[in-house]
């Protein structure tokens, strides 16, 4: 015999957000990590004409970093946003470099021997976790990297898990808008601003600003982690 409250829990398992995420939303977008030639992206994602390198001081700005923070850099590629972080929060704070591709993590660790930075710590993620502990981030920063969520809602509740009450997260994603941005976005990019930001929400955010003057071809989104 089945019983109502069996049948019940597994009507909400199969409707959830992470049941539905068995499968990845796009399949084969972060192929180009798996054996990245880091100098090649030292090239692209550091180079002038690229918004997040060109507008860098700004968006860290932005953020609203203070001594002695913990920020997760989730995304963080060749580590052009880690090393200021490492600055802004100082020597009592500490800056997670999140990415899932381990030869990122060994330049970002060469990059901050050199310069000094002993409070950088990185991370291997995985597609569905940020491996990183619970309550244990003040700010969580996802720049150019959203887009790479296979699995956004799993990702999402790890990041959630990991922010301490009251923690903050920030999202900078490309626009995209039908007709407006390039034919590259709009193959590269899955899904618009409404749609990213309904996502993060659904993972127990609530958006509390938007910079609408900071970036041209990004958004810049900050959300509260709900309690």
């Amino acid at each position: 015999m089945i019983h109502r409250r069996s049948i019940f829990v597994v009507l909400w398992l199969v409707s959830s957000p992470l049941f539905a995420q068995e499968q990845s939303v796009k399949p084969g977008i972060n192929d180009t990590f798996k054996d990245p030639n880091v100098e090649d992206f030292i090239g692209r994602f550091e180079k002038e004409g690229r918004e997040p390198f060109d507008r860098r001081q700004e968006i860290v700005d932005a953020c609203r970093i203070k001594p002695g923070m913990t920020i997760a850099d989730i995304g963080a590629g060749t580590g052009l946003f880690t090393g200021p972080f490492s600055k802004g929060v100082g020597a009592e704070g500490r800056v997670y470099a999140v990415d899932i591709a381990e030869k990122f993590l060994r330049h970002i660790e060469s990059k901050a021997q050199s310069e000094g930075l002993t409070n950088v710590v990185t991370v291997l993620a995985t597609p569905e976790s940020v491996n990183l502990s619970p309550k244990s981030v003040d700010l969580a920063f996802i720049c150019d990297t959203y887009h790479h969520f296979e699995f956004p809602q799993k990702l999402l509740a790890t990041i959630h898990r990991a922010l301490k009450p009251g923690g903050q997260l920030i999202l900078i994603d490309f626009r995209r808008i039908e007709g407006t941005s390039s034919d590259w976005i709009m193959s590269h990019v899955r899904a618009g601003q409404d749609v990213f930001v309904k996502e993060v929400e659904e993972a127990g955010f609530r958006q509390v600003e938007e910079d609408k003057d900071l970036l041209k071809e990004s958004y810049f989104v900050r959300f509260e982690k709900a309690p």
